[in-house]
């Protein structure tokens, strides 16, 4: 996934670029409104001085109209021709100098009649009436589903190929850009399913979806029919993905970059998102600007903690939270925003690139580590003094008793024959390591000439655990400790699980332990470590400690 981040930015700058402002060629003046119905309303020259500029409500469907003055700054060249693109609330008819050049729905019918028409319709402008000076644009419409929205429109005067050429861009730039979202979404949902102890790539995922939804949602306009009556929940899915946009990248960087009372800091800022999202009714523009404000702010303040504590990769971060405000003071809002996402998941990738190297580095370290340590182990197990006190042994024993002599030997033969079946692989049964320990067991008891006992509580045989770890702490119980009265040492391993942590909990069971003259921490503990983070990363405990009986080791690896 290296080439995503050039993927990504690519997207960015093919969004810009299609963002390019043409000079304007025509001029709008202020619209004014007038509950009513009078089809003289429509002429290019009437009396609207006593409209009224904004009406609250229009009661029960009534018929209402809009008169808009609009400059043409240049006429139309030959075979050209000017097209007029509105999106008012409501069904309507729309003049043009009086003229009627188009019809969207059942004005004043839609309690009788079903939902007929669409938003964002394009309406050409007769070549004759197109000359350059003052026209006048008049509707004729009804809201009946929404009287409260009156005055809700942009309008959009184009040539018609250019603003057909415009608009296959801009979309084809904007799901190019989705694309790389959704891609990058699925990719990175992967790589958390391989691994789901690292959540931030999981909520780096999850704003990946919400921004390609966003994007798709935003863009369904242009290739999806939608009546007025139902464009409010298009807004209010729309902003439903801006609230998880504007929590997550926060929440991602406060994983990232720690800081005092983090918990409490998300709850009240999730508060506020919901107020937003909740409390402002149909002010989606607002609520829109709003929680994409509170999302920059909070993100900002979070990574400019990190940079004052110097966290690795905070200052870049930093750096592309200021270019997407420097882009959001210098461009439109719509541009800004598409623009400020991209930088910011930059970012956050940026990041998330830093903790897989990370990680892997300390993967890497770990099996050299646990490479260094098994050839130490396989060392200390084939050193001379082991060898020669094992031989010295055996050579008495042969002496003295040849058939116990035989059964040392094939103990000793079998211990080596377990050890080097197992020390290459990860992970193995536990049945096997207990064999191992037995046998061990077996050797030192002909060595020692002590009596060791071996008991097992609870032991799942099917359950793997990494080579070695519970033959070291064997051995270590062994070397450190002093048999009791009757020349015995007893070692008992109990087995604990839930749905949380397996425990394997080894008990050494002698009169005393041989004290160590210094702190430091022995090669067997070093093994059984680097054993566990190899298998394990961090999700493993190890305790080791002094108790009356003797010696207590606790393993713990967490689910």
């Amino acid at each position: 996934m290296k080439s995503a981040p050039f993927f990504l930015l690519i997207s960015i700058l093919l969004l810009l670029s299609s963002c390019e402002q043409k000079p304007a060629i025509f001029k709008e003046h202020q619209t004014v409104f007038q509950i009513g119905d009078n089809p003289a309303w429509a002429k290019k020259i009437w009396n609207d001085s006593n409209w009224k500029r904004r009406i609250n409500l229009i009661p029960e469907g009534e018929i209402f109209w809009s008169r808009t003055r609009i400059d043409i700054l240049k006429a139309p060249e030959d075979f050209q021709s000017y097209v007029l693109q509105i999106d008012p609330y409501g069904e309507y008819e729309i003049f043009w100098d009086g003229v009627l050049i188009g019809k969207n729905g059942n004005p004043g019918k839609e309690a009788e009649l079903p939902p007929e028409g669409e938003l964002w319709v394009t309406y050409q402008i007769p070549t004759h009436l197109s000359a350059e000076g003052t026209h006048m644009l008049a509707l004729r419409l009804s809201n009946y589903y929404f009287p409260d929205h009156v005055g809700y429109y942009e309008i959009e005067i184009a040539d018609y190929e250019d603003l057909l050429t415009d608009l296959l861009v801009k979309t084809s730039y904007m799901h190019v850009f989705a694309g790389a979202f959704l891609i990058a979404s699925i990719y990175f949902l992967f790589l958390f399913l391989n691994n789901r102890k690292e959540y931030p790539t999981l909520i780096f995922s999850a704003c990946c979806f919400l921004i390609c939804g966003l994007v798709l949602t935003v863009f369904s306009k242009d290739y999806v029919p939608i009546h007025y009556s139902v464009h409010v929940i298009r807004l209010q899915i729309i902003n439903s993905f801006l609230l998880g946009i504007s929590f997550l990248i926060p929440y991602y960087f406060s994983m990232q970059f720690p800081y005092p009372r983090r918990g409490l800091s998300l709850i009240i800022y999730a508060v506020v998102l919901i107020s937003i999202w909740l409390v402002n009714g149909h002010a989606f523009d607002y609520k829109t600007v709003s929680m994409t404000l509170s999302m920059w702010c909070f993100s900002f303040a979070v990574v400019a903690h990190g940079a004052y504590k110097k966290i690795r990769g905070a200052r870049l971060v930093l750096a592309t939270l200021l270019l997407s405000m420097a882009v959001f003071l210098a461009s439109g809002f719509v541009v800004s925003l598409y623009t400020g996402l991209g930088l910011i998941l930059l970012g956050m990738l940026y990041l998330l690139t830093l903790n897989m190297k990370a990680q892997r580095l300390a993967y890497e370290r770990s099996l050299v580590r646990s490479t260094r340590l098994r050839l130490e182990l396989l060392k200390k197990n084939i050193q001379p003094h082991f060898l020669m006190n094992t031989l010295t042994s055996l050579i008495d024993w042969v002496e003295e008793t040849p058939k116990k002599g035989v059964l040392f030997i094939e103990a000793l033969a079998k211990e080596f024959d377990l050890f080097n079946q197992i020390e290459d692989q990860t992970l193995i049964p536990v049945a096997r390591e207990i064999e191992l320990c037995r046998t061990h067991l077996e050797i030192m008891g002909y060595r020692k000439e002590m009596q060791y006992t071996w008991e097992e509580v609870g032991i799942d045989p099917e359950q793997k655990i990494p080579p070695g770890i519970l033959h070291t702490l064997l051995e270590n119980g062994i070397t450190h400790s002093l048999p009791q009265e009757d020349n015995n040492v007893r070692f008992k391993l109990i087995y604990v699980s839930d749905s949380n942590c397996k425990s394997y909990t080894f008990l050494t069971f002698a009169k005393e332990l041989k004290k160590r003259s210094d702190n430091k921490e022995g090669t067997g503990l070093k093994y059984i470590k680097a054993r566990l983070t190899e298998s394990y990363q961090s999700n493993w405990e190890l305790i080791s400690e002094p108790a009356d009986h003797g010696w207590k080791s606790v393993i713990k690896i967490y689910s």
